[in-house]
């Protein structure tokens, strides 16, 4: 028996059922190359990994349903902004008028807001975050939100299982939590279902609500590296914004929608009227799996090619499709003052050698790329001209805007957008500016790596 020809028969055959599938979905050139170079050096693992992790939005009947928010009415559609003018088409989102917002950037901060919402709150506390880390002060949310268990408010917790790995396979932090009352779950937990579950596509959302008429949202994750009721050296720079108004009910929309995936249980909101009424314009914009399109990614592209004075983009994680990075060389090209700030070391080292083939292709075409110096710099936020600020969890990579459940968003208001220009400007002080000429051996991995950076 020839078993050399055996085994070259069942590498063509996953080659072959592979990219059958990958045509059949429509997936870009880069992610067929990618899956098609994994498994040409990798046949049969990288075969079972590609029908593990290689599917984009969920489908089937009995996974998670489409996500659909109950906007406001439009009321005069010539005055749409280019992000507006998308998200339009597509019915996801609308912008929502009357809104209260303050931002944090301190994590001592951020932590007293926190555990003030928290001991304020008399009916319901509904969190979502990606990680929620084993530390002193995640034990002491933890009481918090056992005491308002103990008191009878609604306390519900989901933690997305990868994120929150720790927990979720030693979950006894989380005891008496449940023993008040409370609920935590962990959403697509890992040993259940593994090749079913689609464990590749995770819950990045931040969502912290209160009564169901107050969110904070952001970046953050909850843990001694964000936040703390002292300093701590090595703190990350991240940020939260706390947001009360018609714009909360999207965010309540989204962990229902999460919550009901994860439980199989109902939720229904009790508050059926906005809490304050601000002069903030917020149009909230979920994207992932549980939405039918890239709306999101639509949006933002179409808001590069609209630019014309600025683009400053704060990011951790710089891999984004050829498509945005075209865009934003070609709108450096026409004028427009582009920026990437992001970490000089991140928290994942194959990520620093991903980005930098993007990062040097971006700086060869005049866009400057500043490199933070302070401590691991976490924030995502995009400075769109002089009307908008992105705000929330979408990193510009392939895999924050393609792949995970994520949740942002757009502020329309000039002094929201001016707090942000004036602590972007802080973060360029503390950077410096261009990457340092690479060697022969680390630009050929650099570009190497480029060829997995869907999945990065």
């Amino acid at each position: 028996m020839n078993y050399f020809l055996i085994y070259v028969l069942l590498v063509v055959s996953a080659q072959l059922l592979t990219m059958l599938h990958m045509l059949y979905w429509r997936r870009n050139h880069s992610t067929i190359l990618a899956w098609s170079m994994a498994i040409l050096m990798f046949p049969f693992p990288a075969f079972v990994l590609y029908f593990i992790f290689g599917n984009r939005k969920i489908r089937q009947k009995s996974k998670k349903r489409t996500l659909q928010l109950h906007n406001p009415p439009l009321l005069d559609k010539t005055t749409l902004n280019p992000i507006e003018r998308v998200l339009y088409a597509h019915a996801l989102s609308r912008t929502t008028e009357c809104n209260d917002i303050q931002l944090y950037f301190d994590g001592v901060e951020v932590y007293t807001v926190l555990l003030n919402e928290i001991m304020n709150a008399q009916r319901s506390i509904f969190i979502s975050t990606y990680i929620l880390q084993n530390d002193s002060t995640t034990h002491l949310i933890l009481d918090a939100l056992r005491q308002k268990a103990l008191q009878g408010v609604d306390v519900k917790v989901l933690l997305d299982a990868v994120g929150s790995y720790e927990l979720y396979f030693h979950q006894s932090p989380l005891r008496a939590l449940r023993d008040a009352g409370g609920i935590v779950e962990f959403f697509m937990p890992i040993l259940k279902h593994p090749l079913k579950n689609y464990i590749n596509l995770r819950n990045h959302r931040k969502i912290y609500l209160f009564d169901e008429r107050v969110v904070l949202a952001g970046g953050m994750n909850l843990g001694k590296r964000y936040l703390g009721s002292e300093p701590v050296k090595k703190r990350w720079v991240d940020m939260i914004f706390r947001l009360e108004g018609e714009a909360v009910f999207s965010y309540l929309e989204i962990f229902f929608a999460d919550f009901e995936y994860a439980t199989h249980q109902k939720c229904v909101a009790r508050n059926k009227e906005p809490h304050g009424c601000g002069e903030h314009r917020v149009q909230v914009v979920p994207s992932g799996p549980d939405i039918s399109s890239d709306a999101l990614y639509e949006a933002l592209l179409n808001a590069i090619h609209s630019a014309l004075e600025r683009i400053w983009i704060v990011t951790p994680y710089f891999v984004p499709d050829e498509t945005i990075l075209r865009a934003l060389i070609i709108a450096k090209h026409k004028g427009v003052d582009v920026r990437l700030i992001t970490p000089l070391y991140s928290d994942h080292w194959i990520s620093d050698i991903g980005r930098s083939s993007y990062m040097r292709e971006a700086q060869e075409n005049g866009i400057e790329v500043m490199l933070y110096q302070g401590n691991m710099l976490h924030t995502k936020a995009v400075l769109l001209d002089h009307y908008a600020v992105m705000l929330g969890s979408v990193n510009i990579d392939n895999r924050s805007l393609f792949l995970n459940y994520e949740v942002v968003s757009f502020v329309y208001s000039e002094p929201i957008i001016v707090q942000m220009e004036l602590w972007i400007k802080s973060l360029m002080e503390r950077s410096v500016s261009g990457m340092k000429k690479g060697s022969r051996k680390r630009v050929i991995t650099e570009n190497f790596m480029r060829i997995f950076s869907p999945q990065l």
